[in-house]
């Protein structure tokens, strides 16, 4: 398997404590992402979304683990029933906000990922092609009404 960076997103969060931990928690914030030159022509066409799906590396989460406890938890859950960031691949997605683009530049909304972010690839959101609308998120439904702060506290690295 061959994956190679795309560009760079740029953010506000520098450091892995108080940074959001899903783009729901990100409200308003803004960030950017600088698409490597020989990418820019893929662009092309994009700016008519608004908003899009970006497939990135965790660049910087811990060790892979298996169970995690979710930040919208106390109970430890298996990772692949959890978004946290210490996967074995370490691939991260977010739906974000498309605010513009300019040449090889996107200007996003929403933005919960580190700054200097290695972008693996951009998809345009399509609500039809997003699947059943009959959804359920399993152990979330226990935890909704729990309390907790979208903003990471750290334990993933």
């Amino acid at each position: 398997m061959r994956v190679r960076p795309i560009g760079v997103i740029r953010t506000p969060h520098e450091k892995l404590e108080g940074m959001p931990v899903q783009p729901s928690g990100a409200e308003g914030v803004r960030g950017t992402i600088e698409v490597l030159p020989e990418f820019v022509e893929g662009l092309r066409d994009l700016d008519g979304f608004s908003h899009i799906i970006l497939v990135y590396h965790l660049h910087r989460a811990g060790p892979e683990r298996l169970t995690v406890t979710p930040f919208m938890d106390t109970e430890e859950r298996g990772v692949f029933a959890t978004r946290a960031p210490c996967r074995p691949n370490g691939i991260g997605i977010s739906t974000v906000r498309l605010v513009g683009v300019r040449g090889g530049t996107l200007e996003i909304e929403n933005v919960d990922m580190l700054d200097g972010t290695p972008l693996l690839d951009i998809k345009p959101y399509v609500p039809e092609f997003e699947g059943d609308r009959e959804i359920r998120i399993g152990w979330l439904e226990r935890a909704r009404g729990r309390s907790r702060d979208k903003r990471s506290d750290g334990r993933f690295r």
